[in-house]
């Protein structure tokens, strides 16, 4: 019986079909393009970061007598504080305080996130442990922009409330230790082993075409 043309070439060809063959160079193109990405995102949360805490905040006790800004105050503070605080800046400063934290102090966690997950996610190839490293940095976000609308609301009191002075206060102090751990994070992806760095199903993929 005589076979078909297609039927002769399945008989030659080796390999797996050309529909299963992967592409040369995708995931390094992949990775590659990843990487530009996360250099710019990087760079832009650095610079954020200097912005919203050393330039407008460090400038904001121009505005309150010296006082520092709670955000910035890593170890937390009290309501006698809050008070003092508020004593001290008018209904602009405060204002001034509350547009910076719907901008600069927005735009940081995002950006800082989308940077971070980004980096998590090229550096750690199994899933389990993205998800490990992820967590403290959505928890960030999540804090850290819970954080602005405290203190936003413990400031707008003309009798700072005690609960909502110990919420900000406690927001801050969670910010700050979870930036750190979302720092910690993102470096422990530098320094993964390569048996970490592999994902799991991509390696059952590869020896079952193999």
């Amino acid at each position: 019986m005589a076979k078909t043309r297609a039927q002769i070439a399945r008989k030659h060809t080796t390999g797996a079909p050309p529909e299963e063959l992967p592409v040369a160079g995708s995931r390094t193109n992949q990775r590659s393009n990843g990487s530009l990405v996360l250099i710019a995102a990087t760079v832009a949360s650095l610079f954020l970061f200097w912005y919203l805490h050393l330039l407008t905040l460090g400038q904001m006790t121009q505005l309150s007598d010296g006082l520092t800004m709670p955000d910035m105050m890593i170890g937390g503070y009290d309501q006698g504080y809050v008070e003092r605080l508020r004593e001290a800046m008018d209904d602009d400063a405060r204002g001034q305080l509350s547009y910076v934290h719907k901008t600069a102090g927005t735009l940081f966690p995002l950006i800082f996130a989308f940077a971070w997950l980004l980096l998590i996610q090229l550096g750690a190839g199994r899933r389990w442990l993205r998800w490990v490293l992820w967590s403290p940095v959505i928890l960030f976000v999540v804090v850290d922009l819970w954080e602005n609308i405290a203190i936003d609301a413990a400031l707008a009191q003309a009798a700072p409330d005690t609960g909502g002075v110990a919420l900000a206060s406690t927001l801050t102090v969670l910010r700050w230790l979870l930036l750190a751990a979302s720092l910690l994070a993102g470096a422990a992806c530098v320094v993964l082993p390569r048996r970490l760095r592999a994902s799991t199903p991509r390696a059952e993929t590869v020896a079952k075409n193999g």
